[in-house]
This record gives C-alpha cells, sequence and structure tokens, in this order.
C-alpha cells in the first residue's frame, strides 16, 4: 500500500518536465488550411502509389510496421493496478488496534461536474459522488451550473442543503469555453491535488476513489481514466454497439499503455493531477474535445496516464442515429483538431519513439485510412486491380475483432458465444466511422469552422442488463 504523505502529489524536482504556455502557442490558427494540405497530401500520395509500379512495395512495407507494431499490442501484458485503499469498515475496525489507518494523510481530491440543463440526471450523480468510501473531509464535490434553464440550479439547492461536501457554483451569463470554460473556471481556486472530472449523466461505484488514488502513486502519473460502461446497453442496436466500442477502447488503452504508448482521457471518470495541470496550463478553450487535448499536451509535459480496468464509470449512450451522428462528428474532429494544432510537437524528442511509434499507427489506421479510401477505391476501379490499401483495411478489422472480443471478456462474465456475436455486431456498428471520418476530414478541408458543442440530451435512464 502507498505510503501517503504531504507531498505525495508534488514532483520534488520540476526540471523534467516542461510548461506548456497554451496561450502564446500559435498552432490553434489555420486548422482548415492545414486540413486541405494533410488530405491533398494523402489523395495525392494514394493517387501516384496506384500510377507507380513500386507503389504496391511501399503500402506493403507499411503494412509490415503496422503488422509489427500490432502483433506487439496483442501479445502484451496489461499493467496489474496497485492495491486499493482501505474500505470504511476497515478503517473502522483499525481503530481497535494499536496501529490504526491514519487515512487524513490520504490525498485531498476535488470532484467536479459541468452541468447545463440536467434536471433528469444530476440528482443521482451527485448523490453518488457524495456517498464514495472515502474520508468526506478528504474530498469535496464540485457542481458548475452553466446557466441552466430547467430545474437544474433547483434541484442543486436542494442536494446542497443535505450534503456538506457539496459546493455550486453558477457561471455568469455570457461566459464563454463550453465546458473547458466551466472547468477553468474552478480548478485553479479548489482545494483538491487530484482533480476529477464527470459528465451529469454518469454513476460511480462507491469504491472509485479507494481503487483511483494509488494509481497516482508513481511520481510520472499525470492522470488516470477509468473505464467507461454504458448504462443502456440493452436499449436497442446502438447502444450495444455503444458498449462493445468501450469494450474496444478498453482493450486498446490497456494493451498500448503496457507497451509505453498514449493512454488517453475520455472526459467522464477522468482524474489529473493537479500539478500537471497546471503545467498545461488548464483545460483548453480552443478545441471541442478537451479530453483528448488534455491527452497530448500531458504527454507533451512528460506525463503519463493510467487506465483503470475496475471499477467502471457509467453512462448513457445514444439511443438516436441522428444524435450518435452529431456526437461520433464531434469526437472525431475534435480528435482530429489535434493533430492539425500540434504536429510540430509530435515526435520522439518530445514523447519518445515508443509513443511516437503508437501514435502514428493509430493515426492510419483511425485518420489516415479513412481519408484514403475514396480515391483508393476510385483508382482501383479505373485500373480494374483490388485497392492498395486493402490489406491495411484488413489488419484493422482483424485487430478491432480481436480488441473487441478480448474487452467485452475482460469486463464481462459471459459465455465465449455471446462475446462472439457481441463482437460481430459491434465491428458492423463500428463501420459508421469510416463514413463519418471521411467526411469530417473533407469537410473540415474545406468549410470555415466556428467552435461548435451538440448538446447530447440525458434521460435518467435505469440500469438494464
Amino acid at each position: 500500500m502507498a505510503n501517503f504523505s504531504s507531498g505525495f502529489l508534488l514532483r520534488p524536482g520540476t526540471d523534467l518536465k516542461v510548461d506548456l504556455d497554451i496561450e502564446r502557442f500559435p498552432g490553434y490558427s489555420g486548422r482548415r488550411r492545414k486540413a486541405a494540405l494533410t488530405l491533398t497530401f494523402l489523395w495525392g500520395s494514394t493517387i501516384a502509389l496506384h500510377l507507380l509500379s513500386w507503389g504496391s512495395w511501399m503500402v506493403m512495407g507499411l503494412m509490415v510496421v503496422l503488422t509489427t507494431h500490432a502483433l506487439r499490442l496483442l501479445l502484451a501484458r496489461p499493467l496489474s493496478p496497485p492495491a486499493p485503499l482501505p474500505s470504511r469498515a476497515d478503517r473502522d475496525s483499525s481503530r481497535e488496534t494499536a496501529a490504526p489507518q491514519d487515512s487524513e494523510t490520504w490525498p485531498y481530491v476535488s470532484l467536479l461536474v459541468a452541468a447545463k440543463n440536467e434536471q433528469a440526471v444530476i440528482h443521482r450523480l451527485v448523490t453518488n459522488l457524495c456517498s464514495i468510501d472515502y474520508p468526506s473531509s478528504r474530498y469535496d464535490v464540485w457542481v458548475i451550473d452553466d446557466n441552466s434553464t430547467d430545474g437544474t440550479a433547483d434541484c442543486l439547492q436542494d442536494l446542497q442543503e443535505r450534503y456538506p461536501q457539496l459546493r455550486v457554483v453558477r457561471r455568469s451569463p455570457g461566459a464563454t469555453g463550453g465546458k473547458s470554460g466551466a472547468l477553468n473556471q474552478l480548478w485553479p481556486d479548489i482545494q483538491g491535488e487530484i482533480i476529477g472530472v464527470f459528465d451529469a449523466d454518469a454513476q460511480v461505484p462507491e469504491d472509485m476513489l479507494r481503487r483511483v488514488v494509488p494509481m497516482f502513486d508513481p511520481e510520472t502519473v499525470g492522470a488516470v481514466q477509468m473505464q467507461k460502461t454504458i448504462i443502456n446497453q440493452a436499449k436497442n442496436l446502438l447502444t450495444r454497439g455503444q458498449q462493445a466500442e468501450m469494450a474496444l477502447d478498453t482493450y486498446l488503452q490497456q494493451q498500448r499503455i503496457s507497451l509505453g504508448g498514449i493512454g488517453e482521457l475520455r472526459g467522464n471518470g477522468q482524474f489529473v493531477r493537479r500539478a500537471a495541470l497546471a503545467q498545461c496550463g488548464g483545460w483548453n478553450e480552443e478545441t471541442i474535445t478537451d479530453d483528448l487535448d488534455l491527452t497530448l499536451r500531458l504527454h507533451f509535459t512528460g506525463w503519463s496516464i493510467q487506465f483503470l480496468l475496475n471499477p467502471a464509470v457509467t453512462e448513457e449512450g445514444v439511443e438516436q442515429t441522428v444524435a450518435l451522428w452529431h456526437q461520433r462528428n464531434r469526437w472525431a474532429e475534435g480528435g482530429y483538431q489535434r493533430y492539425l494544432d500540434y504536429w510540430r510537437w509530435i515526435g520522439p524528442s518530445r514523447m519518445g519513439p515508443a509513443k511516437t511509434l503508437d501514435m502514428a499507427a493509430f493515426w492510419m489506421i483511425q485518420y489516415g485510412l479513412p481519408s484514403v479510401a475514396l480515391p483508393d477505391f476510385v483508382m482501383a476501379l479505373w485500373r480494374h486491380r483490388l485497392p492498395l490499401f486493402l490489406p491495411v483495411s484488413g489488419l484493422a478489422l482483424t485487430l478491432s475483432m480481436v480488441g473487441m472480443f478480448c474487452g467485452l471478456r475482460r469486463s464481462r462474465s459471459q459465455p465465449p458465444w455471446v462475446y462472439s456475436l457481441q463482437t460481430l455486431w459491434g465491428n458492423l456498428y463500428m463501420l459508421h466511422w469510416l463514413l463519418v471520418i471521411a467526411s469530417m476530414t473533407l469537410r473540415v478541408a474545406i468549410r470555415p469552422k466556428q467552435l461548435r458543442w451538440v448538446k447530447t440530451t440525458h434521460l435518467g435512464e435505469k440500469q438494464e442488463a
């Protein structure tokens, strides 16, 4: 068990870390121009590879590199989590012994929720967060009411009278920055050495903090992401697909981290070391996916991100096709923005060779492959041949199938045939990402873009099997 002290979250030497001066960083401008150049390069290279006699050998070389990385990924052994802190029952029983557990030295944690018109779910979440098995003197809960127009404010006022660790802040009218702006308004003034962030539709287990906090014991860990699961996964085919997608993400996160690759934040259920957040300049208000942006900046400053398999934080899956399309486009565009913004810094000199290789491989599969699908298909028809990138597509599908099956097996205990059926449907469902990515990369290269965040409506679903 970790021996916590007052210096638990403070690096004794900061010379190995690099502060980011985000306000002076010029990378947020010219996204459309950079997107257009990127797409022109990808399409032009694809056409050239079809026309050159040795083009297929170039693709096979890429295939060898990606296959080698994929095999290393599949064979990696995920890291074991540290032992959890003592439960409430253990702490109570230890008071009767000669060596009681000194829980008052545990790191102070602040849990943050940015809420806008969340009347349907905010009561449930606050009740969860204020009932966690962690000393009440060592954590607090902050809800930022972002000018809600429903009954969210009244609900929070009632909850404040019930839970002394709950703090409510209401943003002023006209406040900007969305979720990032709300979090930036609050985090510099709160007490937490560890800062947790949750969406309003989250549900959390009682032992969450007892398992998350020990993950920060190594001084190199800047953030921890909890596994996410879909609470209404049995609602329809879309929500079942989203649960399979979460299982794939769980598997890839664990495997990538075990190889020294990129661990990523997912917004809901993310915990950040306060010192690391300060070095990154807080949350970026110039992006539509603050979690993915913060992921890169943490790695740039030398911090690692760990992943916690159990317990999981649950959230509502999107139940309608149109809402899913808006949400996935926002995720895709925000993830793509970070490559356009930080391309100068994505390299071994700042991130190290393992993280650079990992990030390059997943960019090729996640963004590069869908972006070249159209010119590759058109050139294949014109020249009466198979698409050049068909082997890479096969590798991506294989990795998705294996990863999704293993992720489902890790997160739930069911017969293998159930995992197999879920994997088949999950990969059919995942095909929508091809259209999302291909259309998004074309859109951001052509149309002027203003930051726009489409809120996902939360219904307050009950747990379903």
